[in-house]
């Protein structure tokens, strides 16, 4: 990816966005729980317990947290590409290889250093759920980071057109 930094941002945007909001999706479905129940999960990285007595306050900060863990992530990977070209070409390669590490990073880093204090431990039927979200979100992390975005029109190139 080039290093102009509205195209970086917007990758960076829609990627993460787009993956997190999915990711809470699949999270849901593999936990078979309502999307409260989850944003308070979330929420609960911080709060732990607590979190599920804070209401709708508490599912926001869910929202946001998601939100924010998202685009870190996506900014991650979409530095990467301007460092590592063959990223961006390949991008499903590039999306599943992240989407390893992101469940890795997740499940062994991030929950147990978190309020929740956790160590995963999985059935095979939530090993594979698990782990095919975090390769989903890899994979449009990777995509977004792929796409050319639209440069702005330039006033001279307007100027010319006119």
């Amino acid at each position: 990816m080039s290093a102009r930094p509205r195209e970086f941002i917007a990758a960076v945007l829609a990627g993460g966005l787009v993956a997190g909001t999915i990711d809470v999706a699949m999270a849901c479905l593999i936990n078979g729980r309502s999307i409260r129940f989850v944003l308070h999960s979330i929420a609960g990285g911080l709060l732990g317990e607590q979190s599920f007595l804070g209401g709708t306050r508490t599912a926001i900060l869910g929202a946001v947290l998601q939100g924010a863990m998202a685009v870190v992530i996506a900014a991650v990977f979409v530095a990467a590409t301007c460092v590592v070209p063959a990223l961006r070409r390949h991008w499903i390669r590039g999306g599943v290889l992240y989407g390893v590490v992101i469940f890795v990073v997740m499940n062994y880093v991030v929950v147990p250093l978190s309020a929740w204090h956790s160590w995963p431990h999985f059935s095979v039927a939530r090993l594979v759920g698990d782990l095919c979200a975090m390769l989903l979100f890899g994979g449009i992390v990777a995509y977004f980071a792929s796409r050319p975005w639209p440069q702005p029109e330039s006033l001279l190139t307007r100027a010319r057109r006119e």
